[in-house]
């Protein structure tokens, strides 16, 4: 698993994506993909794995519960100065 590819765009902006890939990847007609654009590039998953990675990447954080804290914080700051 894993390696590189060489990819030709055809007609409409269509790729054609290895058998071999789709094999190992477990795509099959019909799985929903995702195709992230970055500053140096792109990189194409499906949605499963985009939301593992997400996953991964955030582990047990409560990123709602943090964003509620810290709209507090700034809550309280701006009555603070306002109270001076």
């Amino acid at each position: 698993m894993g390696g590189t590819h060489a990819l030709t765009m055809g007609d409409r902006g269509r790729l054609v994506i290895p058998a071999e890939v789709r094999s190992d990847l477990n795509w099959e007609q019909g799985t929903r993909l995702i195709l992230i654009q970055t500053g140096t590039g792109a990189s194409l998953m499906s949605i499963d794995q985009a939301r593992a990675l997400i996953k991964a990447q955030i582990g047990d954080r409560d990123l709602v519960a943090e964003l509620i804290a810290e709209r507090h914080t700034e809550a309280q700051a701006e009555l603070d100065k306002a109270a001076r």
